[in-house]
């Protein structure tokens, strides 16, 4: 592999050498530091040597120092300061220096003595001409400045070993998983849309990703299969209508001239029927693309189910039906008020027309863990078995015990405005026909 900040090792190797530089120059940083501060301690050893030598009692200075620099180098303890006293002559008079160097007064970061040692040494002349000097040897210091140069050679050479490594590994491993994602997309593009991207169960990013993507995947087959199975109904259900328009227009062709007014009436009743079938199917296409929840918002639906139950009422009362209505009031929910609206009057239409006068008819509306619990209910003939599975498709009708006119669209409908709401729908099990409307708690958050 190319070591560019293109791949996931270059990239990765990049910030390794860009963190191993930063630490190099870190540890330059400390080793200057910790150098000069140890260099500050012996200067600070030597000066307080100095001054404790300086300050000894007796008349003759030069004695005095003298006998304090015996009694320091006889001492037991050992000291790593070295001495040196000379009269005005240059002669010796204590300590371990060889006197036959050049002493100049004053400070001397480097001072060289005969041994071939060097140190740091502080040269003080006395006032009857002598010379003192006090000096550190610098040896400790050599030894210590050559381990923190080791200690930091190896770290920064383990750091970019292991640095590298990484890099390495988390190539390896992240082209690993992005392989079998390219493969489950290679055979999703040639046409097998029942491949999923690998999830390891980690809960890592790239499960995360994988999540999301196989999400959208299974979104994608729905609306595959859902545009396979609307071209075949509209295929199957429209051939009726459309056969009846040609047969209309044919007799308006061949019949008289008084019969051809009525032929043509009846073929413009049946092209408005397809109008009206084709205006559900894009009302239908336009819920479920989903792009109506940007306009969203909170809407009162305990004040929007009463006052529009009661638009229903007189219809309902006057074929001789019981119409009730429950709902809680204070409910407010995120969503779009004419969708709620088209969502109950296609659920009472639903109970309208395809239930027998004299029927009990309930709307309802109640917050429940789920979310609102919204169901418009009747005492009818209920549906088939048979027809429950495929009940809010397109183009089905539960008409086994109510035969009426329509065309199967209204409770595909109420399924797509539901699942715009977050929601799912379901028919309750049980004697006569109740629609449940589950919003879920997203549909409760107010709209941004």
């Amino acid at each position: 592999m190319r070591f560019t900040g293109r791949s996931t090792f270059g990239l990765a190797a990049l910030i390794s050498v860009v963190l191993t530089l930063g630490t190099l120059a870190i540890g330059r940083v400390a080793y200057q530091i910790t150098h000069h501060a140890i260099e500050q301690q012996l200067d600070h050893r030597i000066d307080t040597e100095t001054r404790a030598l300086l300050v000894e009692p007796g008349a003759d200075r030069s004695a005095a120092i003298g006998a304090a620099i015996r009694r320091r180098l006889g001492a037991p303890i050992e000291n790593d300061l070295d001495y040196l006293l000379v009269d005005r002559n240059g002669t010796r008079i204590a300590g371990d220096l060889d006197p036959a160097m050049k002493l100049v007064p004053g400070y001397e970061e480097f001072f060289r003595s005969k041994d071939g040692l060097v140190g740091q040494a502080m040269t003080t002349r006395l006032s009857d001409g002598a010379l003192l000097v006090v000096r550190a040897d610098r040896a400790g210091l050599r030894t210590i400045d050559r381990r923190l140069r080791a200690l930091f050679d190896w770290s920064i050479g383990a750091m970019l070993l292991l640095g590298l490594g990484g890099a390495w590994t988390l190539s390896a491993l992240t082209r690993a998983r992005l392989r079998r994602m390219d493969r489950t997309a290679l055979a999703i593009i040639k046409g097998d849309l029942s491949q999923r991207m690998p999830v390891s169960g980690s809960g890592n990013e790239f499960d995360r990703l994988a999540t999301t993507l196989n999400q959208m995947l299974d979104r994608i087959a729905a609306l595959m299969l859902n545009l396979r199975q609307v071209s075949s109904d509209i295929a199957h259900d429209l051939r009726t209508p459309l056969t009846r328009l040609r047969h209309r227009l044919e007799e308006a062709a061949r019949g008289e001239e008084a019969d051809r007014a009525a032929s043509i009436e009846a073929a413009i009743g049946q092209a408005n029927e397809l109008l009206e079938i084709f205006s559900a199917l894009l009302r239908i296409s336009e819920v479920e693309g989903l792009g109506v929840r940007k306009h969203f918002r909170t809407v009162d639906l305990s004040t929007t189910l009463t006052d529009f139950a009661e638009t229903y009422r007189p219809d309902l009362e006057q074929r001789g039906d019981r119409f009730d209505v429950d709902v809680e009031p204070g409910i407010e929910i995120s969503g779009d008020r004419r969708l709620l609206i088209q969502l109950v009057s296609n659920l009472l239409d639903n109970a309208l027309h395809h239930t027998p006068p004299g029927t009990h008819v309930r709307l309802s509306a109640r917050r429940v863990a789920e979310g609102i619990r919204l169901s418009v209910a009747d005492n009818g003939p209920g549906i088939p078995p048979e027809a429950r599975a495929r009940l809010f498709e397109r183009f089905s009708r539960g008409d086994a015990s109510r035969s009426s006119s329509g065309h199967g669209l209204g409770l595909a409908l109420v399924s797509a405005i539901v699942t715009a709401h977050h929601g799912t729908v379901t028919l309750s099990d049980g004697p006569g026909f109740e629609i449940v409307a589950l919003v879920g708690p997203a549909g409760l958050e107010p709209a941004t």
